[in-house]
């Protein structure tokens, strides 16, 4: 059986994906369910942190979009960015704690960052922003080799095969996984 996300790969799911591509599947059995009968203490901060971001609230200033939808029709991706400043170009995603910038962060933020040129937005700089530390870490706009890279990534979303799909387990992550007691 070939899991077929919806034509437009959610943003948001790139990050999981590159997690582990076996909870974007398990994540959509549950989403139907009370998320508190799955969600875990980090995704329960996750999502509280994203409430002002949602709502508007991070700031009154007009420069700031906040929360905006994107969508890029090249990768056929949409999502919603964190925070987008027009004055100084920078388009900047916030996580609760940032420990390492992964593969996972930078392909989201890639995501915003094409969805926001195709929509005519001039994104200069990048930014993954920890919440928990105040702490902000560049990432490079991407370059010809990244920008291949994240078209491959999309590609293997699109045709994962979750029944053909031989997991590499690593502990560390699978200790961490909401979905590890369906594995």
């Amino acid at each position: 059986m070939l899991f077929i996300l919806e034509q437009y790969i959610q943003i948001s799911k790139i990050n999981d994906f590159i997690f582990c591509p076996k909870s974007v599947y398990l994540h959509r059995i549950y989403e139907n369910f009370d998320q508190n009968t799955y969600h875990q203490e980090p995704q329960k901060v996750g999502k509280l942190n994203h409430e002002n971001i949602d709502s508007g609230k991070y700031s009154t200033a007009k420069k700031f979009l906040q929360g905006m939808p994107v969508y890029c029709n090249k990768y056929e991706i949409a999502g919603k960015i964190d925070i987008y400043d027009l004055e100084t170009k920078t388009l900047i995603e916030r996580k609760t704690k940032i420990k390492k910038i992964y593969n996972g962060y930078k392909y989201q933020l890639y995501a915003q960052y094409f969805s926001l040129a195709e929509m005519g937005y001039d994104v200069q700089k990048m930014f993954i922003h920890s919440l928990s530390d105040n702490k902000r870490y560049g990432v490079p706009l991407p370059n010809k080799q990244e920008t291949e890279e994240f078209g491959n990534v999309i590609d293997w979303i699109r045709r994962f095969d979750v029944l053909k799909h031989k997991p590499k387990v690593v502990k560390a992550k699978c200790d961490n996984c909401i979905y590890n007691n369906l594995c």
